[in-house]
Formats: structure tokens, C-alpha cells, sequence
């Protein structure tokens, strides 16, 4: 089938708001691969992005970016050098695409790109320095797209991208989550799923941590040895009682939330590794001297990078990740101003918001 001229797209107007528009199609570079979206996912990033705080000098012109970052479709045209894909495969994207050439990426650190945002030495982030997928069609670097199994879904397969940044965080680790006791604060998306593949990794315990009961009861069904409401207890005295006095192996701070960076160094055992995981929205305090008294290893990680998000389908692939439980709302395309305010709102439990791109084809039976 020939291809349109043009597609439908949602792109930033002013500040705080975002609509639908018809743009032209992206035509693939000798390099890319063009896909026909088939689902997108909204996630906190594309909320400061909607807001424009996300962009340092005020973001593009109205009318011209496409967010997205989170999308899985099919393969509909790629470029001459491109004999890794082929029209009419299921694919997923990974958001961020290094330059490739600058030491960060050359060493699997494409996240951390010293790049970041110049298009012109190859670095590329969809739906954040590039258009990204909340569009009919979307125009990928061959190296950021990953092949579907056909027994995943496309609404599991958009929810693997936030997999992707958990298995990255798990990445920072000196030994493997098996016999590890692990704490777990902010039931969101990420330290749900967070959670999950602790307990698929073989984590002794976990303790998820939260102040909303219904998140916090997935939270149990994906594994959650302990989950503690912290506005009804104090949350890091129940994970020292359950670590026998001593603390988490590992802590993964997934609220964004300023106190509790603080708490999560306090859940952690001497000589323990603390994670920060979530955007933070106002500068932290926390008690810095507690970590180095103590030995606490602090990391950070950005996004899917080092080949997680690869690890994650192999995992999606034997059945070990139930991600589509995680999907609460679906949106047609043209009602994207809706999907961001149910989204940002939280509406009736709102985890993972989904755009319904297109529906022809490509879902496995």
C-alpha cells in the first residue's frame, strides 16, 4: 500500500496545552525505519513537556514538536542501509538514541549522551529533542527500535519501555537482586513494575512503599512481600523491622517525592545501594552524612539505556511480565487533551494512559 502525504499528530501549543494537526510524512534517512504507531503511552516526562518545563529555553515553536516517547507499531518503510527490520514487523522504540561517537555512548552510557540534543552529531530522544510518537507515524533510528515476539501485545509491549528504565536501575548494582533484600518507594508505574522484576529476579524480600491503598494492593499481586501505607506508619521503621534490624540491600526511590530520599537512605543497611530513580520537581534535603557514615552507595539512573529495554522483552517473551495490567485508560488520538488530564489527575486510578493510534493489523490472536 502506498504510503499518505500526510498524518495525523499531536504537537505542543502554548504552555500547558497540546492538540491534534495534520503534518507531513517523515520520510526514513538511509539509517531509519518508519513506523505506523499503533499505541502510545503518557508518562510524568510528557507532562513537563505539555507544561514546557521540561525544555530549558522555552521548547519549539507551537505547532511544530511531537511528544511521545513511549509507542510500539509496524515497520512501513526503512532506509537503504536498514537490512536489520523489515516492512511489517512489530516493533517497540526505545526512547533515547545516542550519538554514538562521544565516550558516554561508546562505553553503553547512550542515556548519559555528552551529545544530548545536537541532532547534527546523531544524538536523537524521541518525543523529547526529536518528534516522537504521539503521531500516525514515527521516524526511529534503526538501532532504537526491538523486535516483538508475537505473543506480546502492543499495550504490553509500551509498558516494556518503563521496564526497560527499571532493569537500567537495577543495572547499577555490583551483584545480582537474588537473595537481596529490596525496598521499593512510589507505587507509580515504575516502582510497580519495579517491584515485579524484583521478585522475577529472585529478591528475598521486597517492601514497596506508598500513600495509595489501591496501587499499593497491585503492588501485593506483583510481589510485594511488605507494602507500607507511610501516612499511616512510619515507612522506615516497618522496612528496618522487616530486614531483621539491618536495613535493604538495595532501595529504589521511584516517587519523586524531596522527603524521601532522605527516608530511602535510612531504609538502607550499612554498606547498602540506594537508587534514584524518579524526576524530582524541587530541590532535595537529605542527610548526607547518614551515607557516608554508613557506607550508602547513591545512584542515578535516566530512562532505558544499556540494552535494558532488550532484556525486558526477553523477559516479556517467556511470559514473565504481566504489563498490560498495568494499562487503566485508552484515548483515540484526537482526544489527547483528555488522556493529559486524566493522566496528570490521577482519574479513577489512572496508572498507564494509552493513545489508540491506529487498530489495523499487527495485534497477535
Amino acid at each position: 500500500m502506498p504510503l499518505p502525504e500526510t498524518m495525523q499528530a499531536v504537537v505542543l501549543g502554548e504552555p500547558g496545552t497540546i492538540a491534534t494537526t495534520t503534518l507531513p510524512l517523515p520520510r526514513p534517512g538511509p539509517e531509519d525505519v518508519l513506523v505506523h504507531v499503533r499505541r502510545a503511552s503518557l508518562c510524568g516526562t510528557d507532562l513537563k513537556i505539555r507544561s514546557r518545563r521540561f525544555f530549558p529555553d522555552g521548547g519549539p515553536q507551537p505547532g511544530t514538536f511531537v511528544p511521545g516517547h513511549e509507542y510500539a507499531g509496524v515497520v512501513v518503510a526503512v532506509g537503504e542501509t536498514v537490512d536489520e527490520l523489515r516492512v511489517g514487523d512489530r516493533v517497540v522504540t526505545e526512547a533515547h538514541r545516542g550519538c554514538m561517537r562521544c565516550t558516554n555512548c561508546l562505553s553503553g552510557r547512550y542515556t548519559d549522551c555528552l551529545n544530548y540534543g545536537r541532532r547534527h552529531t546523531g544524538h536523537r530522544a524521541q518525543g523529547m529533542t526529536v518528534n516522537g510518537g504521539f503521531a500516525e507515524y514515527a521516524l526511529n533510528h534503526v538501532s532504537a527500535l526491538h523486535r516483538l515476539p508475537d505473543s506480546v501485545g502492543f499495550d504490553a509491549a509500551v509498558v516494556l519501555s518503563t521496564v526497560g528504565t527499571v532493569m537500567h536501575a537495577y543495572d547499577t548494582l555490583d551483584s545480582l537482586l537474588v537473595g537481596a533484600d529490596v525496598a521499593i518507594v512510589g507505587p507509580g508505574p515504575i516502582g510497580l513494575l519495579a517491584t515485579q522484576v524484583a521478585s522475577e529476579l529472585g529478591a528475598r524480600s521486597i517492601a514497596l512503599v506508598g500513600t495509595r491503598e489501591a496501587r499499593l494492593a497491585v503492588g501485593a499481586r506483583f510481589g510485594a512481600d511488605l507494602v507500607v501505607n507511610s501516612r499511616r506508619q512510619d515507612a522506615v521503621t516497618a522496612v528496618r523491622e522487616a530486614t531483621r534490624g539491618v536495613g535493604a540491600d538495595v532501595v529504589l526511590e521511584c516517587s519523586g517525592a524531596p522527603s524521601a530520599v532522605d527516608d530511602a537512605l535510612r531504609m538502607a543497611k550499612r554498606s547498602g545501594r540506594v537508587v534514584l530513580v524518579g524526576f524530582f520537581e524541587e530541590p532535595v534535603r537529605a542527610d548526607l552524612n547518614h551515607a557516608v557514615m554508613n557506607g550508602i552507595s547513591i545512584d542515578t539512573v535516566r530512562g532505558e539505556g544499556a540494552g535494558s529495554l532488550a532484556r525486558a522483552i526477553a523477559l516479556a517473551a517467556r511470559g514473565r511480565l504481566r504489563t498490560e495490567e498495568l494499562v487503566t485508560h485508552h484515548f483515540a488520538l484526537k482526544d489527547v487533551s483528555e488522556a493529559f488530564d486524566t493522566y496528570a489527575e490521577r482519574r479513577d486510578g489512572a496508572l498507564k494512559v494509552m493513545l489508540d493510534v491506529s487498530e489495523d493489523g499487527g495485534e497477535p490472536g
